[in-house]
């Protein structure tokens, strides 16, 4: 038996009859940003986009000039006759419940939306069953495109807003100046205020500069200090060579003993009890190899509906992410950057993607990373709200690379939509790849 799709046929009928006597619900109407494919019947949608037409040209809302309009456009018979117009003005009772009506108008259309994405993506399973993955890709894109058509963000008042800025302010007076999520950096915390949620940062490097090493800090040091949970989508490296990292950075222990597995009894409960502590932080990991964006949404989206909040995603990286245009390179990656950002507003959370660097940092006399070395700079660039680059002079210079256990390295802020840009040091213990606190006098973040 064939099921009628949602609808509000009694509710159409009587925001229109309204709109003809009481004209100002058309206000309402824009407020609540209703348009004509919204209404169920296609007599009803010629109805509301000749009235939205009348509205527009600064006409008077009423029966005459409604049938007038749709007889010039032909559209007189198909909207109903001028009987069924006069007997839409005649329900009319009240403007009262006119935002109720638009509301549940709108419901309905995003129902039948979601049936319509639902019946697609059951057609494409039967007719395509051996093409699973552009199957998968299709359907979660046809479902966050339903739930994405909502109503933006209507004006604040002036009160508002001050009220909200002043309660900021109280919090930043309280934690010292760290607003967003801390990251254990001093320098970096005071120069961004911590990570904001929200904001898409990149972070970028040549090769063997120590990304992923500080991508791992940035997860271990936020999932310590901060609520939530933190993800990591690691595309190029298995998760068990991560936890290593992470316990070797942990407890100090050599990571190349952790993989010979040279040990002694000291080591080895040292990285029982660093192992204790990063079990302890709710620090997820995904080694997926060709993830799609969607996928990184759905399982981001779950993650937070199962423990309440996120605090950080990291992604490494950026380039390897699979994409769904064949024609383009470039284009596809701006589609990626592009959903990561809206990644991080939908989570509310920072997310951190990594990035590889150009060959032209290599041709450069200074070997310093500048903006335009990022691979398809352009909209990996318009996109973040901060990129930083990590780099490493020891790894140019022959005579002191590998000579030194410990180095200093550069982590430049090239871009900060929100606050400054500049350059800080930090210190990088290669052999456990940890990243600490340059200033000797600092408190080691690792400890405790």
């Amino acid at each position: 038996m064939t099921r009628e799709l949602p609808n509000s046929l009694k509710i159409e009928q009587s925001l229109l009859g309204s709109l003809m006597i009481y004209p100002n619900v058309m206000n309402d109407c824009q407020d609540l940003d209703l348009s004509p494919d919204e209404f169920f019947t296609p007599s009803h949608q010629r109805i509301f986009q000749c009235m939205k037409e009348i509205k527009d040209n600064g006409q008077p809302l009423d029966i005459n000039t409604i049938v007038t309009r749709l007889q010039d456009k032909d559209e007189l018979e198909a909207a109903g006759g001028a009987d069924y117009i006069v007997r839409l003005a005649d329900s009319a009772i009240s403007s009262a419940n006119a935002r109720h009506y638009i509301e549940t108008i709108k419901n309905k259309a995003q129902l039948r939306a979601l049936i319509y994405a639902a019946d697609k993506i059951a057609q494409e399973g039967y007719e395509s069953p051996e093409d699973i993955d552009t199957i998968l890709d299709d359907a979660e894109r046809s479902i966050m495109d339903v739930t994405r058509q909502r109503r933006g963000a209507e004006f604040e008042s002036s009160q508002e807003i001050v009220n909200r800025v002043i309660e900021e302010l109280k919090a930043l007076k309280s934690k010292q100046g760290i607003t967003g999520i801390q990251t254990g950096y001093t320098d970096l915390d005071k120069m961004t205020n911590g990570f904001q949620r929200g904001d898409l940062i990149i972070l970028a490097a040549r090769p063997a500069m120590g990304k992923s090493a500080l991508a791992l800090n940035f997860a271990s040091q936020v999932a310590k200090r901060n609520e939530g949970c933190v993800a990591i989508f690691s595309l190029e490296m298995p998760s068990d060579s991560l936890m290593k990292r992470l316990m070797s950075s942990e407890s100090q222990v050599l990571s190349n003993k952790l993989r010979d597995g040279r040990l002694n009894a000291d080591e080895m409960s040292r990285l029982y009890e660093a192992g204790t502590r990063l079990s302890e932080r709710k620090i997820f990991i995904d080694d997926t190899s060709s993830i799609k964006v969607s996928q990184i949404f759905s399982k981001v989206r779950k993650l937070k509906s199962e423990y309440g909040s996120i605090s950080l995603v990291v992604i490494d990286y950026l380039q390897l992410i699979t994409g769904s245009r064949a024609d383009s390179r470039q284009q596809e990656v701006s589609d990626i950057s592009r959903n990561l950002k809206i990644l991080a507003k939908e989570m509310e959370c920072p997310v951190i993607a990594l990035s590889q660097l150009s060959r032209k940092v290599e041709e450069r006399t200074d070997h310093e990373p500048q903006l335009s070395d990022l691979r398809e700079s352009g909209s990996i660039e318009q996109d973040a709200d901060i990129v930083m680059f990590l780099y490493r002079a020891n790894y140019y210079d022959k005579d002191k690379e590998g000579q030194d256990e410990t180095e200093v390295v550069d982590l430049s802020l090239a871009k900060h939509r929100n606050g400054s840009i500049g350059k800080i040091h930090l210190a990088f213990e290669k052999g456990i790849s940890r990243f600490t606190n340059y200033a000797s006098t600092e408190e080691d973040i690792y400890a405790g």
